[in-house]
């Protein structure tokens, strides 16, 4: 999957919740629901997550240097990992805190009904985002499940935007109906549980994202590329036994590690030959594998 496409991603993301935010400010304002003003921090929050994804996009495309020949692209998932905290915080535990303080302080709610079509027109804007990002990500995805994909994929950027589009129309369907309830029954304190349950998905949305992220951080396997190049290999007349095999998920590329046992009869030479004949195959083959570090060896 292109970088652009995850730029577009994160893009169309903030202009809805930008949108969305100002809305439900207002709504809130207006309606004093306790519900309306969580969606709000929320969208706010997801803005400014937004802006930290896009920092981390163009901060991991700058250039190796000799302190960091890898390059940076690792650090796309820095920010992620940022982005997963400012869910959690601002977006999960005050929209917690403010729900349980309406809960015991309870408010009136003034003009639902506008608060309601506010919510209703927030829904189509944040599915006009969701729809942003699965399009971006379906390149990659391909026959994968989307929990498959989230578990597996290496964009943290991309991750992150679905992760919040999805919470965000979650958090929306419980405005509504819980905002609905209050009105229908004159009981604001189902509007004070909506706000303290859209924290509560938010800090799990945010448990789950950061999980993920940092399983990158550390170094996750890119399991698709090892199995390839394991089955390239096997089918080498040269090689005789492969010992090890590394393929490590480097910000949107990947880096492959070998240790293998040629033929005992191959010349220094053609023992090169081969295998800058099997890397240049590995490389031509997928896209994202950027370095290659083959070891000639007889045990692992």
């Amino acid at each position: 999957m292109s970088h652009s496409n995850s730029t577009k991603a994160v893009l169309y993301a903030f202009s809805a919740n930008l949108g969305i935010a100002l809305a439900k400010t207002g709504a809130a304002m207006w309606t004093g629901s306790g519900s309306m003003l969580a969606e709000a921090i929320h969208s706010y929050a997801d803005c400014g997550n937004q802006v930290l994804l896009l920092i981390g996009m163009k901060r991991s495309g700058k250039e190796a240097t000799q302190k960091h020949p890898m390059g940076y692209e690792r650090e796309s998932y820095i920010w992620s990992m940022m982005v997963a905290f400012v869910l959690f915080s601002v977006g999960g535990v005050f929209a917690v805190y403010e729900g349980w303080e309406r809960y015991i302080h309870p408010h009136d709610i003034e003009n639902a009904q506008v608060a309601l079509i506010i919510l209703i027109i927030a829904v189509a804007m944040e599915s006009f985002s969701l729809k942003g990002a699965l399009s971006a990500m379906a390149e990659e995805k391909g026959n994968l499940s989307l929990w498959r994909w989230f578990k597996q994929t290496h964009s943290s950027e991309l991750m992150v935007v679905t992760g919040e589009d999805i919470a965000a129309l979650l958090g929306l369907i419980i405005a509504l109906v819980t905002l609905g309830l209050a009105v229908l029954t004159g009981n604001s304190a189902f509007d004070a549980i909506g706000s303290i349950l859209i924290g509560l998905l938010l800090i799990a949305v945010a448990g789950l994202v950061g999980a993920e992220v940092h399983s990158l951080l550390i170094g996750e396997s890119a399991e698709d590329v090892r199995s390839s190049v394991k089955a390239y290999l096997d089918e080498q007349p040269c090689v005789q036994k492969v010992f090890n095999i590394w393929a490590i998920n480097h910000g949107h590329s990947v880096m492959v590690m070998i240790k293998a046992e040629l033929q005992p009869d191959l010349t220094v030479l053609t023992a090169v030959q081969e295998i800058n004949a099997m890397e240049r195959h590995i490389k031509q083959t997928h896209n994202r594998v950027k370095w290659i570090f083959f070891e000639i060896d007889d045990a692992d």
